[in-house]
């Protein structure tokens, strides 16, 4: 399983979870059983077509997956999952 670390702003959506151990092979399977467990995340992190909002930044082992293979980017046991949404403000 990989670690998926929640930020502040999502935590509420996963009861107050600072971190989740997730299974799944690729970004995309954490992802989607992230969204099992805590479906009100859906809108946050994923566009009605399935891919990842244009405000949100995914980084494994703190690699940005936009530089990998987005969604498709491999995962193993042990790996750590960051979820970033951006955030605006001045």
């Amino acid at each position: 399983m990989s670690t998926v670390f929640i930020p502040t702003v999502l935590r509420p959506a996963v009861a107050g979870a600072k971190s989740l151990e997730l299974p799944g092979s690729s970004v995309r399977d954490l992802v989607t059983a992230l969204l099992e467990r805590h479906p009100g995340l859906g809108g946050q992190l994923l566009t009605p077509d399935g891919e990842l909002n244009r405000f949100v930044n995914v980084y494994v082992n703190g690699q940005d997956i936009r530089y990998l293979d987005g969604l498709a980017t491999p995962v193993a046991d042990g790996d750590e999952v960051r979820l970033l949404p951006a955030m605006a403000g001045g």
